[in-house]
């Protein structure tokens, strides 16, 4: 791949981050923005949208964005995005019902 496309999928990736973040926890710190700009690892970033998609709480998402892994796993309750809106409701605790 040349450069200039390596760079444009870095400028997407980031930007697609920062707008998938928005949309999931609002607005967020000038400080974050700048350290997403300064990750120039296609792979982080892609690992980071998946988290930013999956994260069940911002505090989820910065664990994982403060975490240094070259390889992950996006697995249980605190990536599960739907996890604080299921439980509790209608009587339901994130468990199967016996």
């Amino acid at each position: 791949m040349f450069s200039f496309e390596s760079d444009a999928l870095l400028v997407d990736d980031r930007e697609d981050l920062i707008a998938l973040l928005q949309i999931r926890f609002g607005a967020i710190p000038g400080e974050m923005i700048e350290d997403i700009y300064a990750i120039d690892d296609m792979n982080a970033l892609q690992r980071l949208i998946l988290s930013a998609a999956n994260a069940a709480s911002w505090p989820v998402f910065l664990e994982e964005f403060h975490s240094d892994r070259k390889a992950y796993r996006l697995v249980g309750d605190n990536f599960n995005p739907l996890r604080d809106i299921v439980k509790g409701r209608d009587g339901f605790n994130g468990k199967e019902q016996e």
